[in-house]
């Protein structure tokens, strides 16, 4: 099916940040493990697995609108020195995700593209849901200090 070029160029615009996304928790899951916290290791290994599968339907999407992937561009890649930075960065990320994909909707309805707007939404879904779980690690670091947290990350 022919899709709008606008909408395919949207929707590279998001595989890109999805792209980045995979590659900064991918470091971040890494050096958690090296550091020893082994649960922040696995809640950011996880969190760059469901980016992959985000950046999966969105080559597939992009496929069906008769676009092309384009799987080279990535956006800056913000790796946190410790982990409050980590989280920040992060929670950074999934901010500027949560834009783009509402500004995706919105694009989508503008051009009457109920079907991509149906998928973008079900990915929105998924970044509310990451930096909900971003900004509940920041607020126990707030109300525990980060000694008493990364404590807690051991394992």
């Amino acid at each position: 099916m022919k899709g709008n070029d606008k909408i395919r160029a949207k929707l590279n615009e998001l595989l890109a940040d999805e792209l980045t996304a995979i590659n900064q928790y991918m470091v971040h899951s890494e050096m958690c493990d090296n550091w020893g916290y082994g649960k922040l290791h696995e809640l950011a290994e996880k969190r760059a697995i469901q980016e992959m599968k985000h950046a999966e339907k969105l080559i597939g999407r992009i496929l069906f609108l008769e676009g092309i992937p384009i799987v080279s561009d990535l956006k800056k890649i913000h790796i946190g020195a410790d982990v409050p930075k980590q989280h920040e960065y992060d929670r950074q990320a999934e901010e500027g995700a949560i834009k783009s994909y509402n500004d995706g909707i919105k694009l989508c309805a503008e051009v009457g593209d109920n079907g991509t707007r149906d998928f973008l939404q079900n990915i929105l879904n998924d970044e509310e849901a990451h930096i909900d779980e971003i900004e509940e690690q920041l607020d126990q670091i707030a109300q525990l200090g980060v000694q008493n947290y990364l404590v807690e990350q051991i394992g």
